[in-house]
């Protein structure tokens, strides 16, 4: 009697164990993200390609940075491959909160702000940034503050509908503000004498440094602004989220995600 009362008690038990994991993977396959995104086999990706070298989009359609390997150690992890989709700095809110979705998620130079978490999810940050300046190499000592800019004299050229424009309106209500469409011919257009200074990143700046004599960063170790650098994807998506995170941390744990400052020359801050 003992003994069939125990092998009942043991039953029910297991019965129970077994109703909670079906329950679990049941809730895991209905309509996560996670599961969708593995179901489709590829990961969609939003980046804008004109932010080096976070984001580029070369003209035979090739992208290439940090922010797009990113991406694709984040696909690897999904076992799925990433398929890159076209988004812009002045569309990036309405691109990530469309429905139908365009993309999973948004990646290559967006910063993490209080306003985008109200609004969207943001990853933790996985690259240091702040605001800082381009402008000629000739003109180096010209500009050692930000009064030093803020003058009607200087030209100040932003591309349209981020960080980088309200950055400007904000504290240059003096300097004259030009607003030029495509970011990547900012720098360009400074060094032929377009415009006088460029409002761009500690993550963005020293890339052109390095590939144009023309230009300086005289503010790059003093940045106007700290912050970090995530991932941005909709509310709703907390399973994606966290594997995200869970991948920036690991890369920031077995040194990779370093290794990767290292490649593009960008100071690691974790």
């Amino acid at each position: 009697m003992i003994m069939r009362k125990t092998l009942w008690i043991i039953t029910t038990l297991l019965l129970l164990c077994c109703n909670t994991v079906v329950s679990a993977c049941s809730d895991s396959d209905e309509g996560g993200k996670v599961a969708e995104i593995a179901e489709r086999g590829t990961l969609l990706v939003g980046t804008t390609g004109d932010y080096r070298p976070l984001s580029f989009c070369e003209q035979d359609g090739h992208y290439w940075g940090f922010g797009i390997e990113m991406a694709q150690a984040i696909a690897d992890h999904l076992g799925v491959a990433p398929q890159l989709v076209k988004t812009s700095w002045p569309t990036l809110t309405a691109d990530v909160l469309a429905e139908p979705q365009l993309f999973d998620f948004a990646i290559g130079g967006i910063t993490i702000t209080e306003t985008r978490k109200s609004a969207m999810l943001m990853s933790d940050g996985y690259l240091a940034n702040g605001k800082t300046i381009l402008c000629r190499a000739s003109e180096h000592d010209r500009y050692a503050s930000l009064a030093d800019i803020d003058k009607p004299e200087v030209r100040v050229m932003v591309n349209p509908g981020g960080l980088n424009e309200k950055f400007a309106r904000e504290q240059l209500t003096h300097a004259t503000i030009v607003v030029h469409q495509k970011n990547e011919e900012i720098p360009t257009l400074i060094a032929e004498g377009k415009a006088d200074v460029m409002i761009t990143e500690i993550t963005e700046a020293p890339y052109y440094v390095q590939t144009d004599a023309r230009l300086a960063a005289p503010l790059l170790n003093e940045p106007f602004t700290h912050g970090e650098i995530g991932v941005l994807m909709q509310k709703g998506q907390e399973d994606l989220l966290r594997v995200v995170n869970d991948i920036i941390r690991s890369m920031k744990a077995d040194g990779s995600l370093r290794q990767l400052h290292e490649k593009y020359g960008l100071k690691y801050a974790f």
